[in-house]
């Protein structure tokens, strides 16, 4: 173990003075400040197993030095994770990548470090090296009925991998679709996607959940077969009550109104989740909030609306998870940033004076609406964001403390510095 209680202790006594005297006009004048440390508390963040390692472009990749090597590894970092920021509690596995061998010891392995898993990913998007048929040319809606009984069958075989290990849902992503004109049938191949699919659904248990994503482009770069939140809401309407659709934020077009599409798949209940990262161009997965913080937290203003509006638990009842890769930065540091830029984006939206917004829209007084919506924006949360931490047991300054205890170099000496971690 890298961090023990001993080290969080040092670390949180000597940052309490300052921590306590940025939050002592919260507590003071701020009614709802508790409500809101609450929340956060319970909030909690699912984290990738493929994020764990340097992820790369298709022009290379430059592995940091003692990536996971394993799925016990994997669980390892993302139990350090949870054990500094206490807002990573759940882990997501993507299969064939981390296959258990004995799920019944890494159920014990992840609950030693209070980790549940969360949502298992199927892979039709590569071909393995065990396997009879390629995808080349998709998957759930290939031309050919035995590829698509293949990865009929690897989806199935993944919730299964699932059950054993406690998760409750499956995401598929698929990147079916065509680079050409002319190349397929679009209704044919929204058809056989649909019949596969309720395949897959059937397969499902009782208490699951299929997310099913959606993104505009790439690998395919004329059309994607579930190519946008319209045609995963009409998958997930067609399928039935335990389908729902599955946001992505880096995969729309450019300048999507990713808030609106939120408002009305929750309206709509077919709002299953969330995939959080950033983007600049495309499907950049950066850090999230590096690039577009309002964004984010425009994003969180209609999910706080809507879930509110629905009666819904903010921490269970959607799913939150990182889907991040990068090739320059640490990934664990990366986590820990993006972690933290969720939970800003959630409380700065807790902020936010409803009836006071609600009044301003009834007026059409487009002025006020935008001021207080800016008003939460502006507002500094760290304090509230840390005490939830520090509340949880975890480190009022995680990157700070992983810095300070050097983890990647301690990683390197213990798994080397050549490793790249299973997966992309």
């Amino acid at each position: 173990m890298l961090l023990d209680s001993l080290h969080l202790d040092q670390h949180n006594q000597q940052r309490l003075e300052r921590h306590q005297s940025r939050l002592a006009p919260w507590t003071g004048d701020v009614a709802n400040a508790e409500i809101i440390i609450e929340k956060l508390v319970a909030f909690q963040i699912a984290i990738p197993s493929w994020a764990l390692g340097t992820g790369g472009t298709r022009f290379g990749r430059f592995p940091g030095g003692g990536e996971p090597r394993s799925l016990e590894e994997k669980i390892d970092d993302v139990g350090l994770l949870h054990t500094l920021n206490r807002a990573s509690g759940a882990i997501s596995l993507h299969i064939p990548w981390d296959i258990p061998t004995d799920a019944k010891a890494i159920q014990q392995r992840a609950a030693s470090y209070g980790l549940a898993f969360d949502a298992v990913n199927s892979n039709t998007f590569q071909d393995q090296a065990d396997q009879n048929l390629s995808y080349k040319f998709g998957s759930l809606q290939h031309v050919d009925a035995t590829v698509r009984r293949q990865a009929i069958d690897h989806n199935i075989d993944v919730i299964r991998h699932g059950e054993a290990l406690g998760s409750k849902a499956i995401t598929v992503w698929l990147s079916d679709g065509s680079c050409f004109p002319g190349q397929l049938n679009f209704r044919q191949a929204f058809q056989r996607t649909l019949e596969s699919l309720q395949e897959i659904y059937a397969a499902l248990p009782n208490d699951w959940k299929m997310f099913v994503e959606y993104k505009a482009f790439e690998p395919n770069f004329y059309s994607m077969t579930v190519g946008d939140w319209g045609s995963s809401y009409l998958y997930a309407s067609k399928l039935g009550p335990k389908a729902y659709t599955l946001v992505d934020l880096g995969h729309h077009l450019p300048n999507a109104n990713i808030e609106q599409i939120v408002a009305i798949l929750l309206m709509e209940e077919k709002l299953g989740g969330f995939h959080f990262n950033d983007s600049k161009y495309g499907d950049d997965d950066l850090t999230a909030g590096s690039i577009k913080p309002y964004q984010l937290f425009l994003i969180f203003n209609e999910l706080v609306d809507g879930m509110d509006a629905r009666g819904m638990n903010h921490a269970t009842d959607l799913g939150w998870m990182i889907d991040a890769s990068h090739n320059v930065k640490d990934p664990l540091e990366d986590l820990l940033q993006s972690v933290e830029a969720i939970q800003i984006a959630y409380a700065q939206a807790l902020l936010v004076d409803r009836a006071a917004l609600e009044e301003a829209r009834e007026e059409n007084d487009v002025v006020k609406a935008q001021e207080l919506l800016q008003d939460a924006f502006r507002t500094d949360v760290r304090p509230l964001v840390a005490e939830a931490r520090l509340r949880a047991g975890g480190a009022l300054d995680p990157l700070a403390l992983f810095r300070q205890l050097d983890v990647r170099r301690k990683l390197i000496s213990q798994r080397g510095a050549k490793t790249v971690a299973t997966g992309l």
